[in-house]
């Protein structure tokens, strides 16, 4: 319950941790903008100068909670590329985990596509985490082409189109149209996401 706690009441890492919790509720009930540290701190039900203890200002809250999806998130690729037969089936587990992240946990997706929000020139730290999903998903096309499912040659246009088809998913979903679109046609965002997956896997593996 909010504001039945106080700062007294956590140890070590557990204050910077309720105060993350409380953020991204917050941005989850009211959105981005009703964030600032003497809020989330009323949220926590710490004192107004507490935050200050682990964040110097509303941008480096925000950027540890992108910090944080990352890291989510890149758990969840790595889990969907280990599952994974062959690598093409890997990349279509790639969308669908980066899908089903985003379902999860919306604040966060929103401050990692949103990353001016955060001031990442600020915290090089979260900029550089986020290069680690780009990385996997770079790695995994290069496994493709060498089984023989991706076009030889520079990897980077695959990367950036299963890049750009799992941002435009995202973005469509969490701003409302997909959701409205899946409706109209008797499905659901996720089943729609597996479909989109399935239809990359054809096209790459379809005789060339």
């Amino acid at each position: 319950m909010p504001g039945a706690q106080t700062r007294t009441s956590y140890h070590h890492g557990a204050l910077r941790d309720e105060l993350i919790r409380a953020c991204v509720a917050l941005i989850e009930a009211e959105g981005i903008g009703a964030v600032s540290l003497r809020r989330v701190a009323r949220e926590a039900g710490v004192s107004p100068g507490a935050p200050y203890h682990h964040f110097a200002d509303r941008s480096a809250l925000l950027a540890a909670i992108a910090f944080e999806g990352y890291g989510i998130l890149e758990g969840r690729l790595r889990l969907a590329r280990e599952a994974a037969p062959t690598a093409v089936r890997a990349l279509g587990g790639l969308i669908e985990a980066y899908v089903g992240f985003a379902r999860d946990h919306p604040a966060h997706v929103h401050l990692m596509l949103r990353g001016e929000l955060a001031q990442l020139d600020k915290h090089p730290e979260t900029r550089a985490a986020g290069a680690g999903a780009i990385r996997l998903l770079t790695e995994v096309v290069e496994e493709c082409q060498r089984e023989g499912s991706a076009p030889a040659g520079d990897p980077e246009p695959l990367v950036a189109s299963v890049w750009a088809l799992s941002v435009g998913i995202v973005t469509l979903w969490l701003d409302g149209p997909l959701e409205d679109r899946c409706v109209t046609l008797g499905t659901t965002p996720e089943q729609l996401t597996s479909q989109i997956a399935a239809l990359l896997e054809t096209l790459l593996t379809r005789p060339r």
